[in-house]
C-alpha cells in the first residue's frame, strides 16, 4: 500500500509544479502587448494578453481631424465590450465542463 500512496503524493507534487508554472506562464502572457491593424494601419490596437485593450489608433486619413479623440475612445469602449461579452458567454458555454473538476 505504502507504493501506492507515494506515486499519488508524486503526482500530486507535479500536479502542483504543473499549476503553478501554467499560472506564472499565464501572468508572463497577460503582460505581453499585441498590437492588431486594418486597413494598411489606418486603424491599430494594442492589446494585453488578457485581452484588455490599452491604445486604439485611427489615422486622421480616414476621419474629420475633430472627431478622431471621440472615435478612438468609442471603438475601445466598443471593443472591451465586446470582449467582456465573449469571456462571459466563454465561462457560460465552457464553464459546465470545469463542475466537479478536483481544482477548477
Amino acid at each position: 500500500m505504502r507504493g501506492g500512496m507515494g506515486n499519488m503524493q508524486g503526482m500530486m507534487k507535479k500536479m502542483q509544479k504543473m499549476q503553478k508554472e501554467m499560472a506564472e506562464e499565464q501572468e508572463q502572457l497577460n503582460q505581453k502587448e499585441f498590437n492588431g491593424v486594418a486597413n494598411n494601419d489606418l486603424v491599430s490596437v494594442t492589446m494585453t494578453g488578457d485581452k484588455k485593450v490599452k491604445k486604439v489608433s485611427i489615422k486622421e486619413d480616414i476621419v474629420d481631424p475633430e472627431d478622431i479623440e471621440i472615435m478612438e475612445d468609442l471603438v475601445l469602449i466598443a471593443v472591451n465590450d465586446a470582449l467582456s461579452k465573449v469571456d462571459k458567454e466563454t465561462e457560460k458555454v465552457m464553464g459546465k465542463y470545469a463542475k466537479g473538476m478536483p481544482g477548477m
